[in-house]
């Protein structure tokens, strides 16, 4: 093989790799590390406006720990409950309160909450899409009361297409 078709070949599969690698990020359906910040930001920014003080968790795709704070002086217990919300909300691509309504006794899903490692039915768990509506990671927020805790949540989710 002559040194100039050696290097076309190599020129071709590079060329192939970076567009290929392009392509991807482009079409990849996972929050990145800067939508994760920006949701937890917004929703931080939402709860210090409502006095309220919370953990708030974003997870990936995956259901991943992406991001998460532990507003000063919040619930200690409150941790575990944002970052199984944000999962539990990724799982399950739903409203966790939505969820909690297909738990109850007599549910079509009652005693679900034990599977996964234990999961929470209650508000304040969302999935976050992007802009073309894909379920890109979820938020979970606990501390307040569960009605503030999914409006902070909604806010964080809604962060990302705006």
């Amino acid at each position: 093989m002559t040194l100039l078709k050696y290097l076309k070949i190599c020129l071709i599969v590079c060329v192939l790799g970076l567009t290929s690698n392009s392509l991807q990020a482009q079409i990849t359906n996972d929050i990145t590390d800067d939508e994760a910040l920006k949701a937890l930001l917004a929703a931080k920014k939402n709860a210090e406006e409502s006095n309220v003080l919370v953990n708030i968790a974003v997870v990936d795709a995956g259901a991943n720990l992406k991001a998460f704070i532990r507003m000063d002086e919040s619930y200690l217990g409150s941790i575990d409950v944002a970052i199984k919300k944000a999962k539990t909300a990724r799982y399950f691509n739903i409203d966790t309160g939505k969820l909690g309504e297909l738990t109850q006794p007599g549910g079509i899903i009652y005693n679900i909450e034990h599977s996964n490692d234990g999961l929470i039915t209650f508000p304040g768990g969302l999935p976050i899409k992007n802009k073309e509506g894909k379920i890109i990671g979820a938020i979970g927020v606990s501390g307040g009361t569960i009605d503030q805790d999914r409006a902070i949540a909604t806010v964080g989710a809604a962060s990302i297409i705006e």
